[in-house]
This record gives C-alpha cells, sequence and structure tokens, in this order.
C-alpha cells in the first residue's frame, strides 16, 4: 500500500509501497477515505518532542487524524463490525488500565500516540492499523462524510474536550482562544456553541476572519497592539472567565493566563515547540493573587465522542465548518512545509490515498 513515510526531519516524506497490516488478535484495518494534516504533524515531522519521548524516527508513518471504513478485525474483536465507519483518536488507549476502565482513556497508563512511536503507525497511508479496537475505534454516525470527520481524531475533540470537559465555560462567559490554527478555530466554534462569548487571539487577519465566521464576538489581531492580553481584559470586562493556549508557545501561554480575570481558568491544549522544550515561565503571583487555575487538557477519551455526535446531530456543531481543503497523500508535505510560517488555514485533509 501506499504510505507517506519520515526519511528525515524536516525534508520531504517519502511516498512509497509498505507492506498492507493484518489486524493484531484484538485490532482491526481501517481502510482509509480521509486524514487530516495537524500541527502536531509538524511538530513531529520537524523533530520535536524528543523530551516527551514522541519524537517520530526515521521509518515512521505519520497522521493521525483518520476516519475510513473497517475493512479487517482480529479474533477477539467484539463490537467492532466489518464495513463500520470509524474515526480513531489520536492518543491510543490499552483499554484495560484504571484510567480507561473509569472513562478517562486519553489519559491512558499506556497511552501510545497514533503515528508517533514505531509501534503504531499513523494514518498517511491507504490502510491503518488500530490496536484494541473495540477502545480505541469510534463508529460514526450514519451518513457524515470521513472528510467532514477526520478532524475529530485530534483537533476538533480536543478543544472540545477542554471546554466542555475541563474548563466550565457558562452561559455569556468571556472565553478567549490564543492562536486560530485548527484546534484555535475548532475552540472558537465550540465555545460558541457552549454558549460563551468568544474573543479570538492570532497575527492573521484572514484567520481571525474566520473565527468570526465560527462564531467569535470579537478579535484582537496581536500583531497591531502592544499588550494583546490587556487588549482582551478590555473587551471582557476585566477578563476572560476562560482562555486557552491552542498553540503552545512561550508568548500565547503567558498572553493566555494574563488575560484572564478574577478566579479565571487558563486551559493549556498546545504542546510546546523546540524554543520552550516544555518548560514556560508564567507570573505565579498574579495567579496567586488572582486564584487563577492553570488546567492542562489532552484529546478526549473515545467513550465520549457521542457528545460530539449529539451537538452535530442537533445542529449546533459542525466539524466541517473547520475543514479548510482537500488535499492528496502526494501533497501532505507541501502542506507540512507551510506550517513553518503558519500558512495553512483550519484543517486540511487528504481524501485520496
Amino acid at each position: 500500500m501506499r504510505a507517506a513515510v519520515l526519511e528525515e526531519h524536516g525534508e520531504p516524506l517519502d511516498i512509497q509501497d509498505v507492506d498492507t497490516p493484518d489486524p493484531e488478535p484484538t485490532g482491526a484495518v481501517i481502510e482509509m477515505e480521509a486524514c487530516g494534516i495537524c500541527r502536531s504533524d509538524w511538530h513531529g515531522w520537524q523533530g520535536d518532542w524528543d523530551w516527551l519521548g514522541i519524537q517520530p524516527q526515521e521509518g515512521q508513518i505519520l497522521g493521525h487524524e483518520p476516519a475510513g471504513t473497517v475493512v479487517a478485525v482480529g479474533d477477539e474483536v467484539e463490537t467492532l463490525q466489518e464495513g463500520q465507519q470509524v474515526t480513531v483518536p489520536f492518543n491510543l488507549g490499552d483499554g484495560t488500565c484504571k484510567q480507561c476502565r473509569t472513562g478517562h482513556g486519553n489519559t491512558c497508563e499506556n497511552i501510545r500516540p497514533l503515528g508517533f512511536v514505531e509501534s503504531v503507525p499513523g494514518a498517511f497511508a491507504e490502510q491503518l492499523h488500530v490496536p484494541a479496537a473495540d477502545h480505541n475505534a469510534v463508529v460514526l454516525p450514519d451518513g457524515v462524510s470521513s472528510v467532514d470527520m477526520a478532524g475529530l481524531g485530534c483537533r476538533f475533540m480536543t478543544s472540545f474536550h477542554a471546554l466542555a470537559h475541563r474548563a466550565d465555560v457558562g452561559g455569556g462567559d468571556w472565553v478567549a482562544v490564543h492562536g486560530c490554527g485548527g484546534v484555535g478555530l475548532s475552540a472558537v466554534h465550540i465555545a460558541n456553541a457552549l454558549g460563551g462569548n468568544v474573543i479570538a487571539v492570532d497575527l492573521q487577519d484572514e484567520k481571525l476572519d474566520k473565527a468570526t465566521e465560527l462564531g467569535a464576538s470579537a478579535t484582537v489581531n496581536a500583531s497591531d497592539v502592544e499588550n494583546p492580553a490587556n487588549e482582551v481584559k478590555a473587551i471582557a470586562d476585566g477578563g476572560a472567565a476562560v482562555s486557552m493556549d491552542a498553540l503552545g508557545i512561550e508568548t500565547t501561554c503567558r498572553n493566555s493566563v494574563l488575560s484572564l480575570g478574577t478566579r479565571g481558568q487558563h486551559v493549556q491544549v498546545g504542546l510546546s515547540t523546540q524554543d520552550e522544550r516544555g518548560m514556560v515561565s508564567l507570573p505565579t503571583d498574579a495567579m496567586v493573587m488572582g486564584e487563577i487555575e492553570f488546567i492542562g487538557s489532552l484529546g478526549m477519551a473515545p467513550t465520549n465522542y457521542d457528545e460530539i455526535f449529539r451537538m452535530v446531530a442537533d445542529g449546533t456543531l459542525d466539524p466541517s465548518a473547520v475543514v479548510s481543503e482537500t488535499v492528496p497523500l502526494d501533497d501532505v508535505s507541501e502542506k507540512l512545509a507551510a506550517m513553518d510560517d503558519f500558512e495553512t488555514m483550519g484543517i486540511p485533509v487528504i481524501d485520496s490515498f
């Protein structure tokens, strides 16, 4: 089968023929129909995250936002069936540890990030093997488009979990989103659907215009103002109730914290770059004085996807609104390279392999 394989960090992925996967006893094989191209793929392509132990090495197939159809299941698979259309979370759980058994599979004790480590080749390929398939493969509602659902595996469900489960977004709350890439634009749409008044912060007017389309009540171009956090505070009458760093650089993390009002909640979704290597300085005294919460949020447990599906069914959420374009597998390296300068919009999706 065809797959996009990492040969050297920062160099174009090599489109080559590799062996078609066979299902493990508890696994399943998915025929790929769509896969998002995410900034996390860019991090892996660049060789980031060695400090987390998940730096992809030579020979790795990247890709972690899949949607497709089950074509084979292992002998021990109990609920998943051939022919079902599924998506798969990027943070694969084993389905058996305490975290998985209590509905927190996104923080599985034996978590494996899809497409980032050798044991789980990714979804930039014609077929994908999914381990612990009964736990990790989420059956999609009838009639949905795989392209529209591709972002569910990472960016859309990550933002949903952060705002609906980790933070406490209430009707009329001011919610600031720092960084309007795929995660950030998803967060704008979701926060608006949850009743928040959203302030979108970015450096590019085009992305801020898209945020407005997705429900942002106000926008701040951080390149046009001296202090983006103060701009958010002025709009939010003293500070946001919830603020998210959707990018993962020191500036956006700190701006997010500083844009909060008293007893506000900062949600950290973006993982850091080589510049920070997981360490960011914060205004801790101000956080103490204002009783500011700092909340980490990772993906979402596959057992909670039905919440998104119900909101999609009643028209409250529309993941397709964040999909920006479709491209063939051969163009994946071009889209990754465009992320060097934040040139991609929303969620680009591979729709032909």
